[in-house]
């Protein structure tokens, strides 16, 4: 059961690190609300239609539950704040910033869940958050203060994967994702409707739009598939492997070149996040022995 979550833990970055690149080139063609209600409503749909097909009730009480309504909650602040990033800061900055939520998962792990941390991961956390300043720089004259939006995506987003381990466990997660998608389609539509720039529905804005709702349902599912299946511990830190994937689309598609600030932050972000997780497997075997 651990391989298999720690395996759709690395596909859903696969597929999320692709979903970043769709929603950047979405988002240059196409006002972020527009993107943001089009992605929310496709998503929606496409989970409804996979519940259809494998009979998994959507439509029950269980979306009333308070969990699930505090999930859904942390889900637009995460949803507002890494599309905004999206859109106005560089891909291998905003993979940098967005490779501390696994280290913000296992702080909420620790103060939320109860699950131990000891000081070499407190420790761990630290170097991470230091490693984002690095890559951020607030001070510095590269900052622009877009990147704020990225660090309030990742941080609900981690929130997010916290609250569904506190969800019933009867609740499918087909359910909780397309509850959660589609808790987006409002905020989506107020930022439609509240932004100056004209829509557009040119295939340079619609073709990148479908191309995130495929991959970003994909990678969702399997998210919060790996989340309910293993402790956040255990699966958390190989949500690292979209610093690589971002950091290469980025580079591919869009001309990025990270400069040494950044790439020190992220390595910096990298090693805290390995580390997490081989003390956390030392001291999983240990309790087994």
């Amino acid at each position: 059961m651990i391989l298999r979550a720690i395996s759709l833990m690395i596909l859903s970055m696969a597929l999320l690190a692709g979903a970043d690149a769709f929603f950047k080139l979405a988002t240059l063609a196409a006002p972020i609300g527009q993107v943001m209600t089009l992605v929310g409503l496709g998503g929606t749909l496409l989970f409804i239609v996979m519940a259809r097909a494998l009979r998994v009730t959507v439509w029950s009480r269980d979306a009333l539950h308070p969990m699930i309504l505090l999930r859904n909650l942390f889900e637009v602040f995460g949803a507002i704040g890494m599309v905004v990033g999206l859109r106005y800061v560089p891909l291998p900055v905003f993979a940098a910033i967005i490779q501390t939520g696994p280290l913000v998962v296992t702080l909420g792990a620790a103060l939320f869940l109860n699950e131990h941390v000891g000081w070499r991961r407190w420790a761990a956390v630290g170097v991470g958050i230091i490693g984002m300043m690095m890559v951020i720089r607030p001070f510095g004259a590269a900052f622009t203060g877009w990147e704020l939006f990225a660090v309030m995506g990742i941080t609900a987003l981690s929130a997010r994967d916290l609250v569904t381990r506190l969800s019933p466990g009867h609740i499918p997660a087909l359910a909780i994702s397309t509850w959660g998608f589609g808790s987006t389609l409002l905020p989506g539509l107020a930022l439609w409707a509240l932004t100056p720039e004209p829509s557009s529905f040119t295939g340079a804005a619609l073709w990148p739009t479908l191309g995130a709702v495929v991959v970003t349902t994909s990678g969702y599912l399997a998210i919060t598939s790996a989340m309910r299946m293993a402790p956040a511990s255990i699966v958390a830190p190989f949500r690292y492997s979209r610093l690589v994937f971002t950091t290469g689309l980025g580079v591919l598609i869009f001309g990025d070149r990270p400069d040494f600030w950044t790439l020190a932050g992220s390595a910096l972000i990298l090693v805290a996040g390995l580390y997490t997780f081989v003390r956390e497997r030392r001291l999983a075997r240990a309790a087994e022995a």
